[in-house]
């Protein structure tokens, strides 16, 4: 039950941040720069900020996105 929702949060999550930072991907990039962003930004936050319960994770999912996403457009192939 958890990854389903770590996926449903990971789709809402990535598509905010693929929004946000502009980026067109696909559904299954875009769930899984979520996901990715939900596991990086969801622990950073909590320990940083000490927030707890489903909105801590979200928010820390969105920035953990766009992390992601600046990261691969910095770091990532073709660069």
């Amino acid at each position: 039950m958890q990854v389903i929702f770590l996926l449903i949060l990971g789709a809402a999550a990535g598509f905010i941040a693929t929004r946000l930072m502009r980026l067109d991907t696909d559904i299954p990039t875009t769930v899984a720069i979520g996901a990715l962003g939900a596991l990086i930004g969801g622990f950073v936050l909590r320990f940083l900020i000490m927030l707890s319960g489903w909105a801590a994770g979200f928010v820390g999912a969105v920035i953990g996105a766009m992390l992601l996403i600046w990261l691969w457009r910095t770091y990532g192939p073709g660069r």
